[in-house]
């Protein structure tokens, strides 16, 4: 508007618009506003300043009539402030410009400059004086401040007073008298009339008091806030006047952190003495220049005043102005903001029934006392975020807030303000508080409130953010770890309890810290762990919660790798901090919630290493170790009672586990863990080998199997122990469900499972009984059957959807949950290990009386615990034997339904070995014990179909590829279940009483199957003791041979995994001493080659080798260990196999040996076809059937098949002799033939290696083609054998299927032409180059036509004669060849060595041909000649060269 009223009037003033024009324009736009004619005013002073500038005078006078023009709209006198005089008087507004001039100076003059004439000598003082009277009466009566205004204005208008004076006066007595708020508030009040001036007057007393020396009163800061309160002054308006302005504030609390930061840094770093005494006389300088009187700090002291008044408003507004606890460091203002929320809270906090102090303030505050948690929540948080870890300086509010925390944790909206407050003000101030232990305790009692899940975030926050937040704290958490390090430097077992003390009191404020670096040392050193835990008995309840907060950081510290650095072993830190874990939680009472939490999501996020704490935690807390390293004392106390279990099974003395035992349940119990992590453990498992051991080494992944399944083992026997039927059975699915929904592996299924059978089934027999009371001890067996029927039968329903069909074929479900259910202490009774212990007991009870040092009543004591703990042994061992009595009683009952057998019997003992006996005996020590047992009872039970000999002979000759698929623990307890076995069959080998009484008329040594329309099969004839010693001597060898291919394989697992085995066996095996010697001499170099590559597996040899060594007084010579009877010729001289025993022997002397033989070199062919490392046993099942029914007496045949084979076998031998020149090969020829060895040239030694690798070459190719033309031939014959099952009765055909069912690969080309079955059995023997061969060589049944009795005679002849001229012609060939070299000395022993292997092997083949005879007698092979000789020389040829595969004794 302004600027369009310019532009008018300057058209006017150019001579653009006519004055008149613009006159009337600018009349009209008069009416548009108010302040029109000031706008107009204003335009013409400017114009008045332009136009005076300008040198043409008309352009003046335009001005000047336009002007005198709008005086109708302008005032006069607007027009008189604001135009020059000059323009004034040509206007005619004033007469005179100068005489206006002169007016104007005067009044200014008067108005700014002249001082009234005050009489201040004489009426005035007497005025003042009386003023002063009238304020400094006794105020106490009637007065009131309006009586007094009433006299302050007389005496105003009676002595001329000057009212700011008397103002002034008013305030100075105010300050003086500054407890009469009450008085003085409502005089002022009333007696001003402007609040500025009220202002500027105490603005002018506060800069009074600025000096550099000065101090401003408490008074003045008092009044300042009474005027502020009622509003009398504003804030805004005072707080200008105050010093020292913000800026400054802010620059000297970053100082402050600075500073701060500094002292932190320097009580970390290491200094040298000198650099120390510097910094020392820094810091006193510093010190001092602080204890000089700091500046007076006016808003501080304003701030203080408001607070002890209750203004909150005023002062939160100040205080917003400052850097966040900048104004509550003070310690003054800190006290002042504590006594106000005294005030608030002290309603509500007397309500809820707690004693409070009496207060020292009277309420004159505008603040509203809380009445409910409401107002509560309203303004009592907000000013303790205020005042925040300053709280340290009140700790009877502290407990205050906490008190009534804990009153109001019921309401969940209220959760947030007490996490808050907690946050940013009971955590800190704990820091700063001195050591107080009841303020801990307090704290505790209010956050035990809060899930753990929250008081760990708080604890997080405390320990990682909190302390760089404020300068105190800094300093504090420096001054925290310096002396958390001198506590440490000095902690030894000697001074724990000094130094518990100390750490006790610094944990108490600063727990995160303290406990931190204590961490951070014991992974450093872990021999601090006993100390520091015996250390940590004076910590409060909050402090052992911190400290599990701590644990669990330290264990999630994402920085630390948890494996070294060669990624074979588990990190070192981390194997202390679970030792550490187990220790500390055992022996505090410390919540496991988030501990176990923090070990389930490592789990479910395929993260295993963390298993290792779990299992600290339970062997400490509940006392339950795992360790296969146990003695056969302990294995034997641990298939007792638990009290049998506690006294003799574990290597520490289990004590005082209730209580920890009970804790750990609970915190498993309240928070559902118990279930997720036994399936978690259960499937990690696998995904140890598949998910998480993809990039990681063998051995470390086969060790985090090996944790994950020991900590399952304990965790769930844990469980077992430990939880009640009902929590159990509530918790634990059945097997079905576990299986196909969880999909847990079987055997982990069956050991969560196997608990709640037992609790079941003895809960149904309690009911049982409770029903019929007095029931003899036949009824109650029966019983007891009832209830086992009642409890498993569901189970054998559920069991079947585990498996395929055809499974049930041979097994029956019944059977396979039996095995699965029962364990060791149902199966039999440890007497000596309970007699064992009982007598331990005498022996302390009698030491007892003897000490005469012990006090009276401490004997009384310790004789009752050990007689009541004898008391306890025998009675769990009564209840233990009537149950195997039970037990036994109703396996009886059920044995005749276990097996089936509607395929072959060694399908049956294949599906047993592999659904039951590997998948268990390798789960746990006590398994491994309770698979070996559970043989020999079905065994002893006479159960029907259940073969033992096949049985026992498919788990002694195939253990390579069990051994090497084994993880270390895997590999101890195969070899205790090798062991057991072992054990078992030595005990019937040592003696024949035995023998017939425990095998004699039993099943499961029958030799053939009862099978009507056989010509000799009519008959089941027992296996006698002289061939069982054979075969046991065969199972021998068997286990030397597999050992002694895992040595030489050079990988890692195998070799330690043999040695595993071998030294677990090593009570029973090797009993014969050439073995042990072959045995010795290839772990011998084993410690030679991996002395400085692997030095575990050198330790592991050593310490085999040592014991073997000592072993040896027990080893007998071969023929102490089985009869041997004197060979009818002795081999050719020269000649060495490469393996032990390989003489003929004499047809009397035909045993069962052979056939068993056969039957695991056609399991081990099988294997070496799938290249499969299962655990399980070869599914060639007509081989195993020969084992089962081969027959133990010889007939005339065996004599001259005998004969002939012996023949055949040194030809073959010669020849391949001749062949490798290299007769010292094996371990027995090094042992015996030392002398040879040394006259041997050094180019032949040379030459020796890569020959060998040549010649093993070629036998790979060998077998190689002979597994091509196996699998066709069988497939051919197959085919075959379906045509003629037609034409057998139903006995005949399943005999058949027998013996084709497991057939193996055939190295010679098979003729459709038909033979007698002499013929073919005498081909047989013609056909074996060796015994170790005789296996691999098998003829296929093809058809059943019977040749006429005179062809089979005519045929026989013939062929025998052929035999035995080939094999003449080529003895004397070979012979011609030998003369020309002299092995005179080394032939003698050589001979002998070969005689031994001859009678060793021999009988076992003429055994097994007459187990063909018998077998197949109404099965007969057509072939025609020619294609007999041909198959004949393959034969020769690639029997000899295979020989070394079979015997690889080689070093």
């Amino acid at each position: 508007m302004a600027t369009a009223l310019y532009e008018l009037c300057w058209h006017v003033i150019q001579g653009n618009l006519k004055v008149d024009v613009a006159v009337s324009l600018l009349a009209d736009v008069m009416e548009l506003r108010d302040d029109m004619p000031s706008i107009l005013a204003d335009v013409f002073c400017i114009l008045d300043i332009e136009t005076g500038c300008l040198e043409e005078k008309h352009k003046r006078d335009h001005f000047t009539q336009l002007v005198g023009a709008c005086l109708i709209c302008v005032p006069d006198g607007m027009l008189k402030e604001r135009l020059d005089p000059e323009t004034l008087e040509s206007l005619g507004l004033i007469k005179q410009a100068q005489q206006f001039n002169q007016k104007i100076v005067k009044i200014k003059t008067k108005l700014f400059y002249k001082q009234q004439k005050f009489n201040l000598l004489r009426e005035e003082n007497e005025g003042y004086a009386k003023l002063i009277a009238e304020l400094g009466q006794d105020l106490i009566g009637n007065l009131t401040s309006h009586l007094v205004l009433e006299n302050i204005k007389s005496l105003i208008g009676c002595f001329n007073l000057d009212p700011n004076r008397v103002l002034d006066i008013i305030l100075e007595v105010y300050e003086c008298r500054s407890e009469h708020d009450e008085f003085f508030i409502p005089l002022i009040k009333s007696y001003m009339c402007e609040h500025q001036t009220l202002c500027h007057m105490l603005g002018f007393k506060f800069k009074f008091h600025q000096e550099p020396n000065g101090e401003t009163p408490s008074s003045l800061y008092h009044i300042a806030a009474a005027l502020l309160q009622h509003n009398l002054i504003a804030l805004e308006d005072l707080y200008v006047h105050l010093l020292p302005l913000d800026s400054s504030i802010v620059e000297e609390h970053k100082r402050e952190i600075l500073e701060a930061k500094q002292i932190a840094r320097k009580l970390t770093m290491v200094l040298v003495p000198s650099e120390k005494t510097e910094d020392k006389e820094k810091e006193k300088e510093k010190e001092e220049e602080k204890n000089e009187k700091p500046p007076d700090n006016q808003k501080l002291g304003l701030l203080e005043a408001l607070l002890r008044i209750g203004d909150w408003q005023h002062a939160q507004s100040i205080m917003d102005q400052m850097p966040a606890f900048y104004a509550t460091s003070h310690k003054a203002i800190a006290i002042a903001l504590c006594q106000l929320l005294h005030l608030i809270v002290e309603p509500l906090y007397r309500r809820y029934g707690f004693q409070t102090h009496a207060l020292s303030w009277a309420w004159n505050s505008a603040l509203r006392p809380a009445e409910s948690f409401d107002d509560l929540s309203r303004g009592v948080f907000t000013m303790l975020c205020y005042l925040g870890p300053h709280l340290s300086h009140d700790p009877i509010l502290f407990a205050k807030v906490v008190r009534l925390g804990k009153s109001f944790m019921k309401e969940d909206s209220l959760l947030s303000c007490f996490l808050s407050t907690a946050d940013q003000v009971l955590l800190p101030s704990l820091s700063l508080m001195e050591c107080n232990a009841c303020m801990s305790e307090e704290l505790w009692g209010f956050f035990k409130l809060f899930p753990y899940q929250h008081r760990y975030r708080l604890y997080g926050q405390w320990k990682n953010e909190t302390y760089g937040n404020h300068p105190l704290l800094v300093k504090i958490k420096a001054q925290t770890v310096d002396r958390a390090k001198y506590i440490m430097k000095r902690l030894t077992k000697e001074n724990v309890k000094p130094s518990g003390r100390q750490i006790g009191k610094l944990s108490h404020s600063n727990p995160t810290i303290l406990f931190d670096y204590i961490l951070s040392q014991i992974q450093w050193y872990d021999n601090l762990i006993s100390p520091v835990v015996d250390s940590l008995k004076y910590l409060t309840s909050l402090n052992y919660d911190v400290l599990a907060y701590c644990i669990i950081e330290a264990l999630a510290n994402p920085e630390k790798e948890k494996m070294k650095h060669d990624d074979t072993t588990i990190s070192s830190w981390l194997q202390s901090l679970a030792s550490l874990c187990g220790a500390v939680f055992r022996k505090y009472p410390i919540e496991l919630a988030g501990l176990l939490q923090y070990v389930t999501n490592q789990l479910k996020a395929g993260k295993s290493f963390d298993l290792l704490i779990l299992k600290e935690v339970v062997q400490k807390m509940a006392g339950i170790e795992i360790t296969d390293e146990m003695t056969v004392e302990q294995l034997e106390a641990m298939t007792g009672g638990e009290q049998l279990k506690a006294e003799g099974g574990y290597f520490g003395q289990i004590r005082n586990t209730k209580k920890s035992s009970q804790r750990l349940k609970d915190a498993l119990l309240d928070h559902e863990l118990a279930l997720p992590l036994c399936l978690l453990m259960a499937q990690q498992r696998n995904g140890v080998v598949f998910s998480e051991g993809g990039e990681k080494h063998l051995k470390l992944v086969g060790k985090l199997y090996d944790q994950c399944h020991d900590t399952l083992v304990q965790f769930g026997g844990f469980l077992a122990s430990n939880l009640s039927t009902e929590d159990y059975i509530k918790r634990v699915p059945s097997v079905d469900v576990l299986c196909n929904q969880f999909h847990t592996p079987h055997d982990a299924a069956f050991f969560l499972s196997r608990p709640m059978y037992a609790h079941q089934i003895l809960s149904k027999y309690d009911e049982l009984k409770k029903a019929e009371k007095g029931s003899r001890q036949q009824q109650k067996v029966h019983k007891y059957i009832a209830a086992c029927e009642q409890i498993m039968a569901p189970v054998h329903e559920a069991v079947v959807s585990l498996h395929l069909p055809r499974v049930w074929d041979d097994l029956r479900p019944q059977f396979y949950a039996t095995f699965w259910s029962l364990t060791m202490y149902d199966l039999a009774v440890p007497h000596n290990a309970y007699d064992r212990e009982v007598n331990k007991l005498k022996i302390q009870i009698k030491a007892i009386d003897e000490n005469t040092e012990m006090p009276l009543n401490k004997k009384k004591k310790e004789k009752e615990r050990c007689t009541a703990l004898q008391d306890k042994l025998q009675e769990e061992e009564k209840k233990q034997l009537e149950h195997v009595q039970r037990v036994l009683h109703r396996l009886k009952l059920e044995k005749d339904n276990w097996l089936l057998a509607k395929s072959t019997k060694n399908e049956t003992i294949t599906k047993f070995l592999q659904l039951c006996i590997f998948p268990r005996c390798v789960f746990s020590a006590i398994d491994a014990v309770y698979c070996a047992r559970f043989v020999e009872l079905v065994h002893q039970q006479k159960t029907p179909n259940f073969c033992t000999l096949l049985c026992y002979d498919r788990v002694f000759s195939d253990i390579i590829y069990t051994v090497a698929s084994c993880t270390e623990n895997e590999s101890r307890r195969y070899g205790r279940f090798l062991c057991c076995m072992l054990e078992t069959v030595t005990r019937w080998h040592s003696d024949r009483a035995i023998y017939e009484k425990e095998c004699g008329n039993y099943p499961g040594f029958l030799t053939i199957f009862r099978a009507s329309g056989f010509d000799g099969g009519n008959k089941a004839d027992q296996l006698d003791y002289e061939n069982f010693r054979h075969v046991v001597h065969k199972w021998h060898y068997k286990l030397t041979k597999a050992s002694v291919h895992c040595l030489e394989t050079g990988e890692y697992t195998h070799i330690r995994n043999i040695l595993i085995v071998l030294t677990k066996i090593l009570p029973w095996y090797p009993k014969v001493l050439n073995l042990g010697q072959a045995l010795e001499c290839r772990v011998h170099k084993i410690c030679q080659e991996e002395k400085e590559k692997r030095p575990d597996l050198y330790a592991l040899a050593m310490g085999y080798s040592g014991q073997l060594k000592g072993r040896k007084v027990h080893m007998v010579p071969e023929n102490e260990f089985h009869h041997k009877e004197q060979p009818v010729r002795s081999a050719t001289s020269g000649t060495l196999q490469n393996g032990p025993g390989n003489t003929g022997k004499p047809a009397a002397a035909a045993t069962a040996g052979k056939a068993e033989e056969g039957a695991v070199e056609d399991s081990d062919k099988s294997k070496d076809k799938s290249q499969v490392a299962q655990k399980t046993a070869s599914k060639n099942s007509t081989a195993a059937n020969k084992v089962s029914s081969s027959n133990g007496s010889s007939t005339p045949n065996s004599t001259k098949g005998s004969k002939e084979k012996e023949d055949k076998e040194k030809t073959t031998k010669e020849k391949k002799e001749k062949k490798d020149k290299n007769p010292g090969s094996t371990p027995e020829a090094k042992a015996g033939g030392k002398d040879k060895q040394k006259e041997e040239k050094p180019t032949d030694s040379k030459e020796k290696t890569p020959k060998a690798d040549k010649d093993k070459r070629k036998d790979d190719k060998k077998e190689e083609k002979s597994k091509i033309d196996g699998k066709s031939a069988e497939k051919e014959w197959s085919k075959e054998r379906d045509v003629s099952n037609d034409s057998k009765t139903k006995e005949g055909s399943k005999v058949e299927k027998n013996a084709g069912a497991g057939s193996m690969k055939s190295l010679v080309p098979r003729s459709e032409g038909v033979e007698s079955e002499r013929e073919q059995k005498r081909r047989k023997l013609d056909t074996h180059s060796s015994p170790s061969h005789s296996s691999a060589v098998k003829h296929h049944p093809n058809h059943s036509t019977v040749l006429p009795k005179s062809k089979e005679k005519d045929d026989e002849k013939k062929e025998s004669d052929k035999s035995r001229d080939r094999s003449k012609e080529r003895e004397k060939k070979e012979d011609r060849k030998d003369r020309k070299r002299d092995y005179s000395n080394s032939d003698r022993e050589m001979s002998q060595e070969a005689k031994r292997r001859k009678d060793e092997n021999g009988m076992s083949d003429v055994m097994r041909n007459h187990f063909l005879h018998t077998f197949t007698n109404a099965l007969v092979f057509q072939e025609s000649r020619h294609d007999k000789e041909k198959s004949e020389k393959k034969r020769d040829s690639t029997g000899a060269k295979e020989e070394k595969k079979q015997y690889p004794l080689m070093p």
